[in-house]
Parts: structure tokens; C-alpha cells; sequence
């Protein structure tokens, strides 16, 4: 394991974590904190299809990685923006609210960061907002 987290950091990779897999699947869940602690950047998804996640609630997933990752919840909103951005080469342009970049953002109907991480099974989600267009 430490081996893999070194290879990791050294190939400038960041770690795509899908909690809801090893929910679904019953497996391990993969060592989050001790990637982050070994300066491994994490991202956090719901691997969303048939055979192994049939879940698509990212609010879960959220709620998974700070139960069975022990994240924080400033460590997992970076993991399921900037970080879930960069994974898929698209920093640049989506995963952070700047001027030039495409406006997606979800408001959500929580009285802060950790209320969203704890309160799993509930759609928190108030406003949906796609390339700057109000969609939900």
C-alpha cells in the first residue's frame, strides 16, 4: 500500500476514489487519508453504472467520504470539484468558480459544509446551475 501511494505522488496522479463501489460491492475502502497525507491529490466520484454502482447520488458518496474516508469536508468539496476536474483534464475550464471558467455549481440547502457530509440520504440540492443556466 505505501509503495502504490509513493508510485502515485511520483507519477503525479490523482487518485480516483469511488465510495459508493465499495459500498455497493462490500469491498475495502480505499485509504484516502493516507494518500492525502502523503501529498497524493484525491477526487471523489460515484462510478456511476450497472455492474458494480448503480447509484448516482453524489450527495452519497459525500456523505461515504467523510464516514469511511475520514476526510474533511473542505478535503472532500475539493475532491468532488477542482480535484474531479483535473482527473478528467478539465481544471482549466470546470471544478472552481473563476472568471473564464464554464459556471457549474449545485446550491445547496445546507446550513454549511458539514451539514452537507453529514446528512447522507437526503437531496440537499437547491439550485442546479449548467454553464452558467439555471437546469434544476
Amino acid at each position: 500500500r505505501p509503495s502504490g501511494i509513493a508510485a502515485l505522488k511520483k507519477g503525479g496522479t490523482i487518485a480516483c476514489l469511488l465510495p459508493a463501489t465499495s459500498f455497493y460491492l462490500d469491498k475495502p475502502f480505499a485509504p484516502a487519508w493516507d494518500m492525502i497525507a502523503s501529498g497524493v491529490p484525491v477526487a471523489v466520484a460515484t462510478d456511476f453504472n450497472p455492474g458494480s454502482c448503480p447509484g448516482l447520488n453524489l450527495q452519497l458518496c459525500i456523505s461515504l467520504a467523510s464516514l469511511k474516508y475520514k476526510m474533511t469536508p473542505e478535503e472532500i468539496l475539493t475532491a468532488v470539484t477542482l480535484n474531479a476536474a483535473a482527473a478528467i483534464g478539465l481544471a482549466e475550464e470546470a471544478g472552481s468558480l473563476e472568471a473564464g471558467k464554464q459556471a457549474d455549481l449545485v446550491i445547496w440547502k445546507s446550513p454549511d459544509l458539514d451539514f452537507l457530509c453529514y446528512r447522507f440520504g437526503s437531496n440537499l440540492a437547491g439550485t442546479v446551475i449548467k454553464r452558467g443556466e439555471i437546469v434544476a
